[in-house]
């Protein structure tokens, strides 16, 4: 009788003690940083769906663009070949790689954006003008997306690091610390702004 309430004493501390080790806890966090990665990764594909409609757009009224042109397409090339796995979110290196073409391709926008300013024929144009706005809100949700995994990355490193999470991830999960989504090398750098326009 008093080994049976000795062993069900036990199990209680046992199933207890599980509840607040972080187990699921650590687990769920790793999910919502694999589901925050999906909705950039989404907003990131959204745009470069986007890009063929908007080239093929200005191609029409500026064919002489070429260089820029070619450039979008080429940045939109190298963004969409370099994958990157939810499982590969703790690999510095990859996620570095990935923002770079990411980044590269941006730069190429911006620029495409600038030719549109010397053509007030391409501005007034209802099709470019819903390119331009579905492509300004996609901007928008990709910023809204990196900050979102970015948080869930904080969230989730932080768990696997506290107290007695860290010693259930040693233990049983052994999961590894993730990568946040840095700004672009050239984010901090002041814009410059010309408002001379070329003869």
């Amino acid at each position: 009788m008093i080994k049976r309430i000795l062993l069900s004493f036990a199990a209680l501390v046992a199933v207890m003690s599980l509840a607040g080790c972080g187990y699921n806890s650590m687990q769920q966090q790793e999910e919502e940083v694999f589901a925050a990665w999906g909705n950039l990764d989404a907003s990131l594909q959204r745009r470069a769906d986007l890009i063929p409609n908007l080239v093929a757009t200005v191609k029409a009224s500026a064919a002489h663009e070429k260089d820029t042109l070619q450039a979008v397409i080429e940045a939109r090339s190298q963004a969409t070949q370099v994958k990157l796995s939810p499982e590969m979110l703790t690999d510095k290196v990859a996620l570095a790689k990935f923002q770079a073409a990411q980044g590269k391709l941006s730069s190429a926008l911006s620029r495409l954006m600038v030719v549109v300013e010397r053509y007030p024929d391409l501005k007034a144009s209802q099709n470019f003008l819903g390119l331009q706005h579905q492509l300004e809100g996609t901007e928008n949700r990709i910023n809204v997306a990196r900050q979102r995994y970015n948080a869930a990355v904080k969230t989730f490193n932080f768990s696997i690091r506290k107290f007695p999470n860290s010693l259930t991830n040693s233990v049983a999960l052994h999961l590894e610390r993730k990568e946040f989504f840095q700004a672009d090398p050239g984010a901090k750098e002041v814009p410059k702004v010309n408002f001379e326009t070329k003869s």
